[in-house]
C-alpha cells in the first residue's frame, strides 16, 4: 500500500515540474517569436490580419495544440512502458536519467555545448494554411522537430515518465506538459492583440528565461541523481496525510 501512496504523491511535484517545463518551453528563446507567424499560418492571413480581427485564430490553434499533444502523449506511454520493462534497474535508470537530464540543463545554461541540440530537425506538414486539418498536422510536426527548443524539456518529462512506474502517470505527466505549452499558444490565439504586446515585452528577456530553464533541469536531475523525489515524496505524506488517498 505504501508504495502506491508513495507513487501518488511523488507524481505531484513531477507533474508541478512538468507544467512549469511546459510553460517555460512556450517562452523559450526560439518557440515565443514565431507564435504570431504560426498562428497567421495556420489562419491563413496575416499578422495583420489576425490582429486587425479578419479571422479567428482560436480553431487552429486548439487543432494545432491536439497536434502537439498526440505526440506528447504516444512518447510519455513509450517512456512509461520502457520503464516497466527494466522495473528492477529502476534506481540504476533514474541515475542515468539523471545523469542525462543535468548535461541538458548545463546545455541550456551555456556550460557546454550538445551540437545535436544546436540542428533543428523539422518536418515540413505540407499542407498549406487556413484548416484544421493543417493546423492539426503542423502541431504533429512541430512535437517531432523542434528539438533545439523543447528537446532538453521534453527529455526531463520523458525521464521522468520513464522511472515513475505507473503507465498512467507517466502518460499524464506528458499530457500536463502539453498543456503548459498548449494553454498559453490557446491563450494567445484568443487574445491576439493583448498576446503581441506581451511577447515583445517578454522577448528581451528571454536569455533569462533559457537561463531558468536549464536551472530547473540541472534541479530535477540532481533529484533523480540523488533520489531526492522519493524522500520528497515520503516528506509530502507525512505533512499531508491526505495524499495517502489519491490515486
Amino acid at each position: 500500500m505504501l508504495g502506491i501512496e508513495l507513487a501518488d504523491a511523488a507524481f505531484l511535484p513531477a507533474a508541478t515540474v512538468a507544467l512549469l517545463a511546459g510553460i517555460l518551453s512556450f517562452l523559450s528563446p526560439c518557440v515565443l517569436p514565431i507564435v504570431p507567424p504560426y498562428l497567421a499560418y495556420m489562419t491563413g492571413v496575416g499578422v495583420g490580419g489576425l490582429k486587425s480581427g479578419e479571422r479567428s485564430a482560436v480553431v487552429p490553434a486548439l487543432f494545432f495544440v491536439l497536434g502537439l499533444s498526440t505526440v506528447f502523449l504516444l512518447m510519455g506511454m513509450a517512456a512509461s512502458a520502457f520503464g516497466r520493462m527494466f522495473l528492477q534497474w529502476q534506481d540504476l535508470l533514474a541515475r542515468g536519467a539523471g545523469v542525462v537530464v543535468i548535461l541538458l540543463g548545463l546545455h541550456f545554461l551555456h556550460v557546454l555545448r550538445i551540437p545535436f541540440l544546436d540542428t533543428e530537425a523539422r518536418i515540413d506538414a505540407k499542407e498549406q494554411g487556413g484548416s484544421a486539418l493543417g493546423a492539426y498536422v503542423l502541431g504533429l510536426a512541430f512535437a517531432f522537430g523542434w528539438t533545439p527548443c523543447i528537446g532538453p524539456q521534453l527529455g526531463m518529462i520523458l525521464s521522468l515518465a520513464a522511472t515513475g512506474g505507473a503507465m498512467g502517470k507517466g502518460t499524464a505527466l506528458l499530457a500536463i506538459y502539453a498543456l503548459g505549452l498548449g494553454i498559453p499558444f490557446l491563450l494567445s490565439a484568443i487574445f491576439i492583440n493583448r498576446a503581441i504586446g506581451l511577447m515583445n515585452r517578454i522577448k528581451p528577456h528571454l536569455k533569462l528565461i533559457e537561463r531558468i530553464m536549464g536551472g530547473l533541469l540541472v534541479v530535477v536531475g540532481i533529484a533523480l541523481l540523488t533520489g531526492a523525489f522519493p524522500a520528497f515524496a515520503y516528506w509530502l505524506l507525512e505533512t499531508f496525510p491526505w495524499l495517502a488517498g489519491l490515486g
